[in-house]
């Protein structure tokens, strides 16, 4: 488990000597163990209207599947989506919002990561680039910071200092066009934006142009220039949001909020272009799409066998299977969320389990993976939240 650091270890010390007293529920072991130790659990929520404080933080027991009680880990308003830095010592989020400093524009926070306790500390704070942003990621390297503001339909790029800081932004780019929605794509919408595995490019999900915009990235200059080609398309209407790369770095799966559907791409790192080869929904089979339902999150199993996505509304998390020689995925099932409206999601490290964050009802789900099938389980662990809409494991 390269990518662990030794805050790991670190962590592991206070969870034992805390012990499990603080646990919401204990779920039985999944057998199946590459790493049992304790994980510090980020959980990014919306502050308003005052169901939370900022940022939370449990630990998570990979040999037992439990929570610890959440607790504020910073004081911040509504910080939606987290990223972490590579180094595991700094985490950046957004601050969701429409008016800062003075400016037309969102925030983007750093801290500093306390290994021991798992709390954080403000760095600093610069404006987004545009109102409502929506994601924040980091390159490969974590010499930048990308930001997608949704509700200014642009995305940015800021240079991360020695110290974990955050610099203004060096790159800004807007983004102009709509789509066949006349309610919900009559204007760009940037939803995220993540650096391509090879790091050579960044590419930007918008839902108000049902395109994937493809960037040149330059970590070294801070700078994002457009690439040819330019864009990728997926079907009108489909309203892309967040997108993840398999294993295999050739693969990219997109879940489609509007159309409650993943479109599936080949990625050409020479070129640095996508080529449709898959659009399927993500609802269960006679399930009709409505404007009730939404897609939100979607995520690639650590061993390349399966993928997930979220569907607010119809309340569940689909999984599919991967064909591993094409890519083509293979709907097998819903999965009720364990709450209202799930949002983002994330994996452990080993795969074996999933943390579901249900934004209306307050909680965070735990599920067990099944390596074989993919099949999700209750775990029978829940943690409350108010309005939790992100979760990130440190150290990964």
């Amino acid at each position: 488990m390269h990518r662990r650091s030794i805050s790991l270890i670190v962590c592991l010390a206070g969870f034992l000597v805390a012990g499990l007293s603080g646990c919401v529920v204990k779920a039985q072991a999944d057998g199946n163990q590459t790493d049992n130790r304790p994980m510090i659990v980020y959980v990014g929520t919306y502050t308003t209207p005052n169901k939370s404080k900022g940022i939370y933080t449990m630990r998570f027991d990979p040999a037992s599947g439990s929570l610890t009680k959440p607790e504020v880990a910073a004081e911040v308003k509504s910080p939606s989506f987290l990223t972490i830095h590579p180094n595991h010592r700094f985490l950046y989020a957004i601050g969701e919002m429409d008016q800062f400093q003075g400016k037309k524009a969102g925030a983007v926070s750093a801290f500093s990561i306390d290994a021991a306790s798992g709390k954080l500390a403000l760095i600093n704070q610069q404006d987004s680039g545009g109102p409502g942003p929506a994601y924040v990621g980091l390159d490969q390297s974590g010499k930048v910071a990308l930001v997608a503001n949704y509700g200014g339909g642009s995305v940015a790029c800021l240079p991360i200092k020695a110290d974990g800081s955050l610099a203004p932004a060096s790159a800004f780019i807007q983004h102009h066009g709509s789509s066949v929605n006349p309610q919900r794509q009559k204007e760009p919408h940037a939803h995220s934006i993540n650096p391509t595995p090879d790091n050579h490019f960044a590419i930007a999900a918008d839902l108000g142009l049902d395109k994937l915009l493809i960037y040149k990235l330059d970590t070294a200059q801070g700078s994002l220039e457009p690439n040819d080609p330019p864009f990728a398309t997926v079907p009108p209407g489909g309203g892309p949001r967040h997108f993840a790369f398999h294993p295999n770095g050739k693969w990219m799966y997109v879940v489609n909020e509007m159309g409650c559907s993943v479109t599936a791409f080949n990625y050409d790192g020479a070129k640095g272009s996508l080529t449709e080869f898959q659009t399927l929904s993500a609802l269960p089979p006679g399930q009709n799409n409505s404007p009730k339902f939404s897609g939100a999150e979607i995520q690639v199993h650590p061993l390349g066998k399966f993928v997930y996505a979220s569907m607010r509304g119809h309340n569940s998390l689909a999984t599919f299977t991967v064909d591993e020689g094409s890519g083509k995925l293979t709907l097998t099932g819903n999965t009720p969320c364990g709450g209202k409206t799930p949002r983002n999601f994330r994996l452990d490290p080993s795969g074996r389990w999933l943390l579901c964050a249900n934004q209306d009802s307050d909680n965070v789900v735990v599920f067990r993976v099944d390596q074989a099938s993919g099949a999700l389980t209750p775990a029978g662990v829940e943690a409350g939240v108010g309005s939790p809409v992100c979760v990130k494991f440190l150290g990964f």
